[in-house]
């Protein structure tokens, strides 16, 4: 039996494959197949000792059964050690009961995760009030590692030092939008944000930032909507910014979003390969496999 494979979900098999080539490992995909009456049929086609099992779990509701049944199927195989990879991880904003009756989801999912895997890699996992990975998932090993050198290197890669700026769209992206930029070697200022509504917000800049003339990156963990994006490009655009684009970890917004940001005066949107999305512009597999490697 093989020591090492990676098997992977229908929607992620071009970027498991990635991974799978640069670890140097076999691939394996799993099949699914949907019945008339909505059930699933899950089908493993290989299993290692240690499997990697990759699924980003953007559109979760659809995914997470499946992904229970395709790590029973690796076990029935002969997974001794399954390693998830979801880049992308699902019902962690979720953290407390913010009414009476609300189902904590994070612990939810991650109890229901935990029952089925072995370890956790995932990139940028969306936590608020609990910042460490390793308390949402206390029975299980968990790697949460950081998109922010894959961002700076996609600032590196255009080459525009010039009268840049670094913004991050809001409080929550203060530590984040910090990490890219010093990564980047770049100034960076974080704007001030009130959530009207899911797609409602209020943005104001910090009264020492100069934003007239500059190369603006607003730079997130996670593009919904857009909203949040679309608020601070026309604040900066009123404020004399030359270029506003917009660089993500994972981009989860719509065709539709994307033309709203637009709108809003934003050139364009690039995102890492977490979630398959248009706006793809690097690959996440070097990250991954340095870590697995690691392990």
């Amino acid at each position: 039996m093989k020591n090492i494979s990676i098997a992977a979900m229908p929607n992620d098999f071009a970027s498991a494959q990635r991974l799978a080539s640069a670890m140097s490992v076999e691939f394996a995909p799993i099949e699914i197949r949907d019945f008339p009456d909505g059930e699933t049929l899950v089908r493993a086609s290989d299993a290692a000792r240690q499997t990697i099992l990759y699924c980003s779990l953007n559109n979760p509701n659809e995914k997470l059964a499946p992904l229970v049944l395709a790590a029973s199927a690796l076990r029935d195989l002969g997974a001794e050690e399954i390693i998830l990879v979801a880049p992308y991880l699902c019902y962690m904003r979720q953290d407390k009961a913010f009414h009476r009756g609300e189902a904590v989801s994070q612990r939810v999912i991650a109890k229901l995760l935990s029952s089925w895997i072995d370890q956790l890699v995932t990139v940028e996992p969306h936590l608020h009030r609990v910042q460490d990975l390793g308390s949402v998932f206390p029975d299980i090993k968990s790697i949460s590692l950081s998109g922010a050198l894959l961002l700076a290197e996609l600032i590196d890669r255009d080459d525009a030092k010039d009268d840049v700026l670094l913004v991050g769209p809001d409080q929550e992206a203060g530590a984040w939008t910090k990490a890219v930029a010093q990564k980047a070697q770049l100034p960076y200022v974080v704007l001030t944000k009130k959530r009207l509504g899911d797609r409602d917000v209020s943005i104001t800049i910090p009264k020492e930032a100069t934003v007239k003339g500059k190369h603006i990156y607003l730079v997130d963990d996670v593009v919904s909507t857009g909203a949040t994006l679309a608020s601070a490009a026309t604040l900066l655009r009123e404020q004399g910014a030359a270029m506003i684009e917009a660089l993500t970890v994972h981009a989860l917004c719509s065709s539709e979003d994307l033309k709203h940001l637009k709108a809003a005066g934003i050139t364009r949107l690039r995102s890492t390969d977490t979630v398959s999305h248009e706006t793809n512009a690097i690959s996440i597999a070097p990250l991954l496999a340095a870590a697995l490697v690691r392990e």
